[in-house]
């Protein structure tokens, strides 16, 4: 068994599995912005019953509903 090799190869692996839970970490900071921006978003419109879907569904397809066309 060759020990300074070892030592490398656990000290790599110490250094990858510190970066993997850095970059986790951040991709969990930026989930849980994310949903605070949501939360604040549906919370915007309380006291309005349907304002939140239709503010959310405004965000996603803004130009639906702009135009009604009707016949007679």
């Amino acid at each position: 068994m060759d020990i300074p090799s070892l030592s490398i190869a656990l000290s790599q692996a110490n250094v990858m599995n510190q970066a993997g839970t850095a970059v986790l970490s951040m991709a969990l900071d930026s989930t849980s912005q994310e949903t605070a921006a949501l939360i604040e978003m549906m919370d915007a419109s309380v006291g309005t019953p349907g304002a939140s879907a239709k503010m959310m569904e405004q965000s996603v397809h803004p130009n639906l509903g702009a135009n009604v066309d009707i016949l007679v």
